[in-house]
């Protein structure tokens, strides 16, 4: 028997391996020259300034417009994994709460070795080696071999509930992984190895321990099996119990998440109603569509547990409990488009796949499961864009960003231009990162007027460049800077007061406009003896 390459590359693994280099093009767009990935955290300026001093002091990326997220509370508890740093008590929302789930912050911890340059980068990425160790374990668990696996391989990947973990650097996605190692570790006869992980999903997300059931095995009417059921169940418990006894010794008791819960089914019928109402009249069609559509496939994945049951699967059992949670969600977990019901019940839709692939169900019944999909792929749409930050750089290990300050009416730009109109004074920021004393940096920019006028340019309140501008582009070249602490602010201003661009009376008064600055980071040299 010859060896030929296709028997190795079939066109599934391709698909596969497309599948993967799709979701990797989707996240590199977050990737920013200075702020790495720190916009996953989701971190708002409201919050910025309680954050603890060690977030505060590097550069992350804030949402000036939008609320914050999360994720921005796990990763300062991430510098502080044990609780001790008073400065947690303010930063976070609700300490005692996002305590519980220490697991990913203390890993982030962990994986930096304590360094706080790279706990915040650690953790916002996380969630991406999470997802390919997920893709890896279900590629497994769901002997992905045809055209159904992939559907259902490709469902549970992109997902709402998987991407908004990666989006918002959340803990349900590593919960997720390991409360499915955990299903496959017990059905693979290797209970210890499936009490571990399932121990270390329920400090990831306390809701991991629903999965106990699945650790479960029969006869029901034997007590020694019985006894060895709750041995498993309770071993796995222990951790997280300890953990909570010692977050109730740090930090004061919190109610969170009691709200969660209301009678059955109520939360779910008020989340459709919501879903329909919206579709009548909306103006974000495409949101409030695949929240729909979302709402339909955990709808769809419930209906499927309770139409085929097989109590003696383990995965039935996983999808069983979750479908139970399901029922009882109450409106803070149901709100919002998608909103978090989509992050808790992910166990939910990876039994319902299992099984429908396992047992050869009609594909109706895998693409209605898989129906979050489309609400998973807008979670990886729109990628925040600063827009104060005119240019961002990053080589020999250093960043920089070139922000507006004040006097500017904002970044304009066209497929081959970034610019800027300022009235009289418009204000330059360059941050850089590291921060030492020894950076010295050039900035070249083309200017224009809008009418003809003078202009300098001034550093620290020292005139370092002047010259006469005209509506035509001018290059302006300044002496190379320092930038001392990270930080370099300069002054443009214009002798000459700023022109209506209009006859409307509420028309912008232009002097000068600022075009596609470049920037150049080097270690200054020290003066020669």
């Amino acid at each position: 028997m010859t060896w030929s390459p296709c028997a190795t590359f079939r066109p599934v693994r391709v698909i596969a391996i497309a599948v993967i280099v799709a979701f990797a093009a989707l996240v590199v767009r977050f990737w920013h020259p200075l702020y790495l990935f720190t916009a996953f955290l989701q971190l708002d300026a409201t919050n910025e300034a309680t954050s603890v001093a060690a977030l505060r002091e590097r550069p992350v990326y804030v949402y000036r417009d939008t609320g914050g997220y999360d994720g921005q509370y796990y990763v300062q508890i991430a510098y502080h994994p044990l609780l001790r740093a008073p400065e947690l008590a303010t930063a976070v929302d609700s300490l005692a709460y996002r305590a519980r789930r220490i697991l990913v912050p203390a890993l982030a911890w962990l994986l930096a070795a304590g360094r706080p340059d790279w706990i915040v980068h650690v953790y916002a990425t996380l969630n991406l080696a999470f997802w390919l160790g997920l893709a890896a374990i279900l590629w497994r668990v769901l002997a992905v071999s045809d055209a159904r696996g992939l559907v259902g391989w490709f469902g549970i990947l992109f997902s709402v509930g998987v991407l908004s973990s990666v989006r918002l650097a959340l803990t349900d996605l590593p919960a997720l992984v390991l409360v499915v190692a955990a299903i496959w570790s017990f059905e693979q006869a290797r209970p210890r190895a499936a009490v571990g992980w399932l121990a270390a999903a329920a400090l990831a997300r306390e809701t991991s321990l629903l999965a106990a059931p699945g650790l479960c095995r029969g006869p029901w009417s034997s007590l020694r099996t019985q006894l060895g059921n709750l041995t498993r169940v309770a071993l796995a418990a222990a951790p997280l119990v300890a953990w909570l006894l010692y977050v109730r010794s740090r930090a004061a008791p919190d109610d969170g998440g009691v709200g969660n819960f209301t009678w059955p089914v109520v939360g779910l019928a008020e989340k459709w109603r919501d879903c329909l109402m919206a579709a009548r009249h909306t103006e974000f069609p495409l949101l409030v569509w695949t929240t729909l559509l979302a709402v339909a496939g955990l709808t769809a994945q419930a209906l499927f547990i309770l139409r085929f049951p097989r109590p003696a699967d383990p995965w039935w059992r996983l999808g069983a409990v979750y479908t139970l949670l399901l029922s009882f969600l109450g409106t803070p977990v149901w709100e919002g488009f998608p909103g978090a019901a989509t992050r808790v019940l992910l166990p939910l839709n990876v039994a319902c796949n299992v099984l429908a692939l396992r047992r050869r169900a009609p594909l109706a019944w895998l693409l209605a499961c898989n129906l979050t999909v489309f609400a998973g792929l807008l979670t990886l749409r729109d990628v925040p864009e600063p827009n104060e930050e005119m240019v961002t750089v990053r080589h020999w290990g250093a960043a920089g960003a070139l922000r507006l300050g004040e006097g500017w009416f904002g970044q304009e730009h066209s497929s081959r231009h970034r610019w800027a109109w300022a009235t009289s004074r418009g204000e330059l920021v360059l941050l850089t990162w590291p921060r030492p004393t020894g950076m010295e940096a050039r900035l070249v920019f083309p200017l224009r007027a809008f009418t003809t006028s003078s202009v300098r340019v001034l550093s620290r309140g020292r005139e370092i460049w002047r010259g006469v501008l005209t509506p035509d582009l001018t290059q302006v070249q300044l002496p190379p800077l320092s930038v001392n602490d990270g930080r370099l602010e300069l002054e443009i201003v214009s002798d000459t007061p700023g022109t209506p661009e209009a006859l409307d009376p509420n028309a912008r008064r232009l002097a000068f406009a600022l075009y596609d600055p470049q920037i150049s980071l080097t270690e200054k040299r020290p003066p020669k003896p």
